[in-house]
């Protein structure tokens, strides 16, 4: 296994994995995820996309969603083939108009932090499905796996991780974020009765 540098700070390294054969979800019948975790933090983000798009669809997507809120990171840890990561930082240096130094670990046997966030998706969207795989409010509007990701992000930062013994939350931002069950009074689940099955799933 490959020793990996230890960090001190977040968003510098992180491991990036994919998740394909999700059925199609989304207004854009998203069909697979993208799982980045932060190797200091263990943060996830989890990105919704389509198990046939390129280097360059991947580096929109980390543009689009990531770098705004990590910063620029130096080094992703990926088990994908060294083509394919190559393109990616190609890529990315195309939309930032600079060419920048970046690294990329690549080692089937490196220590699996993104597979075990892949896990621990496939958990928390098997227990969502539990509940049906998607539903329909009054308006048209369809939650389904892809709808959920960010409040599973936002679940997964307020647990306690077993390696760093506090929450993602805590080592990004320095404080735990509010989850449903936080804010919602039983008034308010008793307006919808997902809201109810959502609130007892998290």
């Amino acid at each position: 296994m490959i020793k990996i540098q230890e960090l001190s700070r977040t968003w510098e390294i992180f491991h990036m994995d994919w998740v394909t054969g999700l059925p199609p979800g989304g207004n854009k019948s998203h069909n697979a995820c993208i799982v980045i975790v932060d190797r200091f933090s263990k943060t996830p983000i989890f990105l919704p996309f389509h198990k046939d798009d390129t280097a360059m669809d991947t580096a929109l997507l980390i543009w689009n969603r990531e770098i705004s809120w990590t910063g620029i990171f130096t080094n992703i840890i990926s088990d994908r083939d060294l083509n394919f990561t190559s393109a990616l930082w190609t890529n990315i240096n195309q939309l930032f108009g600079k060419k920048l130094s970046f690294s990329t670990a690549y080692n089937p046997q490196t220590d699996g932090l993104a597979e075990r966030m892949i896990q621990n998706l496939e958990d928390m969207v098997g227990r969502f499905c539990a509940y049906g795989l998607e539903f329909k409010y009054c308006d048209g509007f369809t939650h389904d796996w892809c709808t959920l990701l960010p409040a599973l992000e936002l679940a997964y930062k307020k647990f306690i991780n077993a390696s760093t013994n506090q929450t993602p939350a805590i080592l990004e931002k320095g404080w735990n974020l509010n989850l449903p069950q936080d804010s919602l009074g039983k008034n308010l689940v008793e307006i919808h009765p997902t809201a109810s099955s959502f609130k007892g799933m998290l």
